[in-house]
């Protein structure tokens, strides 16, 4: 039986609340990841102190600043990802409707076509200024002297010094990455969901209970993490405070990252970042899914 086409407002609406509940829910190892990964230059700002691993971040964070302190930029990057994740699969949905054969069914590799679309849009319009002016703030939150006072400050302060460019730092790495994350992420979710459908006997038009698309998200977050931390390594240190001071371009940026710490230092943060993609990948596809059945069941 063919699948009906997915309806871009419900895609858009279902999309925003889902990216807005995942990036409040994880925020916390999100945060840890940021840190770990402004090290990995081999660099540290006055008064910075250098973490041993995620928990001791966590823990010194919290010393420090309290159990807010963990939160820094969380306002920036829930508005982001409610926005992102909408666009995302607002996206995704459109192109998959275009690909799709005569039967309705999207193959892998057409999947995979749609996530790439579907990640460089929601990178253009919506990460990288999102994700820098977070890096940012939780990059002068741990200087000696802050000077940014919150989202809206830090946000006019950044355009005010740096133009508009200081707000789209690392724009080819968020696009190659987002690109990578979502080109993975929808066709890993996608495949697992099938599975899980023909493994349950379902038809592919079926929805699954929410433990298995909990579950499939999981699993779509575990693949998506390895294949592209490197690309989120370097996208976090060319929105650093010091990236312009530090590096001429992205694959400047690589280069200098592994000479000073080593090609493992890639995949610096890979704990919190698995950490939050399991659960991020599960809950955004879950509640995805639950809005939109919602919106299409009271259209009819």
């Amino acid at each position: 039986m063919a699948k009906e086409k997915k309806d871009p407002v419900f895609s858009l609406i279902s999309g925003s609340v889902a990216g807005g509940i995942e990036g409040i829910v994880t925020y916390p190892t999100e945060y840890v990841k940021t840190r770990l990964q402004l090290q990995a230059g081999g660099t540290l700002a006055p008064g910075e102190v250098r973490f041993k691993g995620p928990v001791d971040c966590l823990l010194q964070t919290i010393k420090r600043h309290g159990v807010g302190g963990i939160y820094t930029g969380v306002s920036a990057l829930a508005i982001g990802n409610a926005a992102k994740a909408g666009v995302r699969f607002l996206t995704y949905d459109q192109i998959a409707n275009q690909l799709r054969d005569k039967d309705g069914k999207l193959s892998g590799l057409r999947s995979v076509l749609a996530g790439l679309g579907a990640g460089m849009t929601e990178a253009a319009l919506v990460v990288t200024p999102s994700e820098t002016i977070k890096t940012k703030l939780i990059h002068d939150r741990n200087n000696a002297t802050p000077k940014y006072r919150g989202l809206v400050h830090g946000t006019s302060t950044i355009i005010k010094e740096e133009g508009f460019s200081g707000i789209y730092r690392g724009l080819g790495p968020v696009v190659a990455r987002q690109g990578a994350n979502s080109a993975v992420r929808f066709s890993s979710y996608t495949y697992f969901k099938t599975s899980f459908q023909k493994w349950r006997g379902d038809d592919e038009s079926t929805p699954l209970p929410s433990t298995y698309t909990f579950a499939a998200g999981a699993l779509a977050g575990i693949v998506t993490v390895y294949s592209t931390m490197p690309l989120d390594v370097v996208k976090t240190r060319m929105q650093g405070l010091d990236a312009r001071s530090l590096y001429k371009n992205s694959l400047d940026c690589l280069v200098k990252v592994v000479k000073a710490n080593g090609v493992f230092s890639l995949w610096k943060g890979t704990t919190p970042r698995l950490t939050r993609l399991i659960f991020s990948g599960g809950i955004v596809f879950t509640v995805y899914e639950k809005v939109y059945i919602a919106l299409d069941y009271f259209k009819q």
